[in-house]
């Protein structure tokens, strides 16, 4: 129950900042639950492969580099997912910025229960 509840909260986060960040475009509240399990499942899949792969360059950015595998797994979520638009790699930075912020926060308040 609790993973479907942060499902659904993390698909209001998505469409949200859809519609407040330049740049990037939800069709509708479906498509942003379309990403959000097409997210988890990049982050469960390719991102460890990705972090893997990019470890010398991750070292020598002190961890920065990360910022930048997080944009590039919002670019191929939107290219899989047809209602959902990154226009670029910035607008997919602070998209993936600004998404695990509010994720930290909402997720900090839902557990003080």
């Amino acid at each position: 129950m609790k993973m479907i509840i942060n499902l659904i909260v993390t698909a209001v986060i998505v469409y949200l900042l859809a519609n407040f960040l330049p740049g990037v475009h939800v069709d509708g509240f479906g498509s942003s639950i379309i990403v959000v399990i097409v997210l988890a499942l990049l982050n469960f899949l390719v991102k460890p492969l990705l972090q893997l792969i990019a470890i010398p360059i991750t070292i020598l950015t002190l961890g920065l580099f990360l910022f930048v595998i997080n944009a590039l797994i919002i670019m191929l979520c939107s290219y899989i997912v047809g209602g959902f638009q990154v226009n670029g790699f910035f607008p997919a930075l602070l998209f993936s910025l600004v998404l695990s912020i509010v994720q930290s926060i909402v997720g900090g308040l839902m557990n003080n229960d």
